[in-house]
């Protein structure tokens, strides 16, 4: 009976649902991940200590379980360990401005179900191509080595 006021609600509710899509459908490039031999907390000590060994700097740390247990909630072990070092920054601003929503850089240690812990970490590479800086470019170039030397040694 009223099917003809239905119609425009319709088209706006398929219209809509076109800009629900997922961001990334598929993986980001240059995602790492390694398993260790160790629990969450060993995981993420020995992380800490292969940042400084490699001379980067640890500018912050975010946990959700730590948070959790706080409030007296139990999750798998996750946190976000945000590591740069401010002549990286500097270069970085002077390649691209827009590139500083990237730094600090991140290593993600995750507990698994077995009570062992993951590490991952995305490429400064993969991180830094999309603004098209050669200068960026080189510098993200510099930093993987150090990155995956953290990680190796971390999970050693």
């Amino acid at each position: 009976m009223h099917l003809h006021r239905l119609a425009p609600w319709a088209a706006c509710a398929v219209l809509a649902l076109s800009f629900v899509a997922p961001i990334h459908a598929e993986p980001l490039t240059g995602v790492q991940t390694v398993a260790s031999p160790h629990d969450f907390s060993t995981l993420v000590t020995k992380l800490e200590a292969a940042v400084v060994e490699h001379k980067m700097a640890v500018v912050a740390k975010a946990s959700a379980s730590q948070a959790a247990a706080a409030r007296g909630v139990k999750i798998p072990g996750n946190a976000v360990i945000m590591v740069f070092r401010n002549d990286y920054a500097v270069r970085m601003l002077k390649a691209s401005v827009p590139a500083g929503i990237e730094a600090p850089l991140r290593f993600y240690v995750t507990e698994n179900a077995n009570g062992k812990a993951s590490l991952t970490w995305r490429t400064p590479s993969a991180t830094f191509a999309a603004y098209g800086s050669a200068p960026l470019d080189e510098m993200a170039r510099e930093l993987d080595p150090i990155f995956t030397a953290i990680a190796n040694d971390t999970v050693r």
